[in-house]
């Protein structure tokens, strides 16, 4: 498309993160406006779209992404109904934004994969948002500069204050520790090679039949340990930590920024009570960049490899948090063009 003109995006999901990316491409960025609004449930799309001139809702991802002012797809819907709108994307060589995960499993983020390479160019960014994170920026910055050596270990920690009712013990695998997933690849350039899990004795704030808290620690190519805690009821806020343990230092990112109030006898700061909130920032500048990138008629970014690995990852976690064993990591060899 002509990098001038608006990229018009048709948004497929309008649940809490998809209604949040239509506000954030119709008042936050530049370059873009939402032309497609897509829901299973009419009645949901409907309200966004009638609030944004020349907007129209959808029931069929489909349908939108075959509507003549729909440039680009940006996939918010749940992780089950990916693989189908991706295809759907990659048969018209539209360009895509895709939340994590890519699909919830490796053999259908394999597919995506193998449609993607049949195009012969890439097409599709997936929504790993923590790779915009000005914090996470500077700590792979540090890393990549080499100045306090190797990184040995990494240190995360991804505490929710509740999750939605229905969360299972896989899916603190496959829809929290993605994250970790991929910020770990991204942040040491190696693949995971090995995954273990170990679970604490359930919290109370926990629902009945999930076992909150866990580790889970990954091994990698050159034998760099990383524990991620994950725990999903931790009832005081959002916190996501990060620390990398290296040969001449260590360096910590995701302690809660100012104000630090002193009075009344005690004394402390806010944490911020959801993802959307604490990611804000990266969300905007990830969304940013499709676009931009998108509107020169480039994809950068994480890639459909990148979706693919963390799928593979998060299946050989789902596995040994279920069997209480270590379990290898084994990926298809990557093809070239992908990073």
């Amino acid at each position: 498309m002509p990098a001038q003109r608006e990229l018009g995006v048709a948004v497929v999901g309008t649940g809490k993160m998809g209604a949040d990316h239509v506000r954030r491409i119709e008042r936050v960025i530049s370059g873009a406006r939402v032309t497609a609004v897509v829901d299973i449930e009419a009645e949901r799309a409907k309200p966004l779209a009638e609030a944004i001139e020349g907007c129209t809702a959808y029931t069929e991802p489909a349908a939108a992404m075959a509507a003549h002012d729909v440039d680009a797809v940006l996939i918010a819907s749940s992780g089950t109904a990916h693989e189908a709108a991706l295809l759907a994307a990659l048969g018209r060589d539209l360009p895509v934004l895709c939340e994590k995960p890519l699909t919830p499993d490796a053999a259908s983020a394999l597919r995506v994969l193998e449609a993607e390479q049949r195009l012969g160019h890439r097409r599709v960014q997936v929504g790993f948002m923590r790779r915009y994170d000005a914090e996470y920026l500077k700590l792979k910055r540090l890393l990549d500069s080499g100045e306090l050596g190797r990184t040995l270990m990494l240190h995360h920690r991804h505490r929710n204050l509740s999750l939605p009712p229905g969360f299972t013990n896989a899916m603190l695998i496959t829809d929290s520790v993605v994250h970790e997933t991929d910020v770990t690849r991204w942040l040491l350039d190696q693949e995971i090679t090995a995954v273990s899990v170990r679970k604490a004795a359930p919290s109370s704030l926990a629902p009945e039949g999930l076992d909150d808290l866990q580790l889970v620690l990954f091994e990698t190519g050159s034998g760099a340990l990383v524990d991620v805690e994950i725990f999903g009821h931790c009832g005081f806020g959002y916190q996501v930590i990060a620390e990398a343990v290296c040969e001449r230092g260590a360096v910590r990112i995701g302690d809660e920024p100012g104000p630090r109030v002193s009075a009344d006898g005690r004394w402390g700061g806010r944490i911020t009570p959801d993802y959307i909130e604490r990611f804000e920032d990266a969300y905007d500048r990830q969304v940013q960049a499709w676009v931009d990138a998108t509107r020169r008629g480039e994809v950068t970014g994480p890639s459909v490899w990148d979706g693919y690995a963390a799928a593979v990852v998060s299946e050989a976690g789902v596995l040994a948090q279920r069997e209480g064993r270590r379990v290898e990591v084994e990926l298809t060899e990557r093809p070239s063009g992908y990073r």
